[in-house]
């Protein structure tokens, strides 16, 4: 049965079929024109297809929507959805802006916004769920909750005032970064910052490292240095490396400093090399052990869930320190290993004794050559004295092969020229000297 009035919020996330039951899609916003005396008129949804690609759905190509699904004619345009000029997207624009109650005279925030068929699916916003202030001193408090419709209320955004992005990232708190990095990007610019601005510091940096350069430098520079460093912090170093080879030097070094110390001498190190060299792709941050370790620590190390998984595929066995640089390397111990043995076996015998680390100088290209030829997910990275300074993943090497705007290509697109990170002035502090590709 056809509901005909949806809260927008409660929408977002439902599934989209066609009339055969099979699945289209999911509904990631609801797309609204305004009028000049009538509340503003839904013109479709934004629908996330396979593929990640957004399109857009006509209001008059839903035939149904209720039980939390939306059912189509069947018939969709799978062509990258664009805004146009005077279409405003629900979520994104309107949840979260400041509004005045004409017969209170008292300012509100839009919490939800209901839409309602008005017969021959002609849909139109009737409805919005406001939050009055707070009148309690309580921190943990909130404002008196209140219905109103469109012509009861006036925009009343004050100069200067960010919009509240709260309601947004509840909406959007389903989505993987890849997938929240591409609703961002899709964003007019001044919202895009006033979301990611409202976001977790280990949520921001999730989704600057799957978002192009310009765009995360972009809002890395409007941020706080404070803020920025704290950010910085929770990016793995490589892609942290990346982004502060974009930054004017004195800018660069002045994150470095307010970062924690062990995580900014990581990005110092990956900054003295070469972007298109092993060191210059790899992370430092691998599972690293000893050879007296068991299989069972080794699985309890790989089983973390913060651990990217191309890194959990295997622990790197080395001599003491065990901190890059470490000791000696002695060799990769894949996971898969470790399953066939008993949780006593030491990991020192388990050594792949096929697969040869490469050097911190070796070409992108090498690097490339020897994860396709041994079918390897990470390879190890070692200096001139055998040390183990890091590892270069997968998703390092796709990153350093494909156009630098990969990510928002629709398909035919020509490829752009690859990503390069310009090459900084190494710079050293007193608490650990870092050694470039000649050691």
């Amino acid at each position: 049965m056809s509901a005909s009035k949806v809260f927008v919020a409660r929408l977002a996330g439902c599934s989209v079929f066609d009339p055969a039951g099979d699945r289209v899609g999911r509904v990631r916003d609801v797309l609204v024109v305004y009028r000049r005396a009538d509340p503003p008129r839904v013109v479709g949804l934004i629908v996330e297809v396979p593929g990640k690609r957004r399109i857009f759905l006509s209001i008059g190509r839903v035939t149904s929507i209720g039980a939390g699904q939306v059912i189509t004619t069947g018939i969709v345009n799978m062509r990258r959805f664009e805004q146009r000029g005077g279409e405003v997207r629900v979520i994104a624009e309107m949840l979260g802006r400041k509004v005045l109650l004409t017969r209170d005279r008292i300012r509100a925030t839009i919490e939800d916004v209901a839409i309602e068929d008005r017969g021959q699916g002609d849909w139109e916003v009737s409805q919005l769920f406001l939050r009055k202030p707070k009148t309690t001193p309580s921190p943990f408090g909130k404002g008196p909750t209140t219905f109103a419709t469109w012509n009861e209320v006036t925009e009343d955004e004050l100069p200067g005032e960010a919009q509240s992005a709260e309601h947004v990232i509840a909406a959007y708190s389903d989505l993987v970064p890849a997938d929240l990095a591409s609703t961002l990007l899709d964003l007019p610019e001044e919202r895009r910052f006033e979301v990611a601005e409202e976001l977790p510091d280990d949520r921001l940096a999730d989704v600057l490292e799957e978002m192009p350069d310009q765009e995360r430098i972009d809002i890395l520079t409007r941020l706080e240095d404070a803020r920025a460093a704290d950010v910085l912090d929770q990016m793995q170093p490589d892609d942290a490396a990346d982004v502060l080879a974009q930054f004017p030097d004195d800018r660069s070094e002045a994150l470095l400093q307010l970062m924690e110390p062990e995580e900014a001498q990581d990005v110092r190190m990956l900054l003295e090399y070469e972007p298109d060299t092993a060191g210059g792709l790899m992370t430092t941050e691998p599972v690293i052990v000893s050879a007296d370790a068991t299989v069972a620590e080794g699985l309890a190390l790989i089983r973390r869930h913060e651990l990217a998984p191309a890194l959990g595929a295997s622990v790197c066995v080395t001599l003491p320190p065990y901190e890059p640089p470490t000791g000696r390397f002695l060799g990769l111990v894949h996971f898969q290993r470790m399953l066939r043995y008993p949780p006593n076996e030491r990991l020192g015998t388990l050594i792949d004794q096929q697969t040869e680390p490469v050097r911190v100088d070796a070409s992108a290209a090498e690097v490339t050559r020897v994860m396709a030829t041994y079918n390897l997910v990470s390879v190890p990275v070692v200096d001139d004295a055998h040390r183990l300074v890091g590892v270069v993943t997968i998703d390092d090497v796709l990153d350093h092969v494909l156009p630098d705007d990969w990510r928002s290509q629709g398909e035919g697109e020509a490829p752009s020229r690859l990503r390069q990170r310009p090459r900084k002035t190494p710079v050293t502090t007193g608490r650990r000297t870092t050694r470039g590709p000649n050691g």
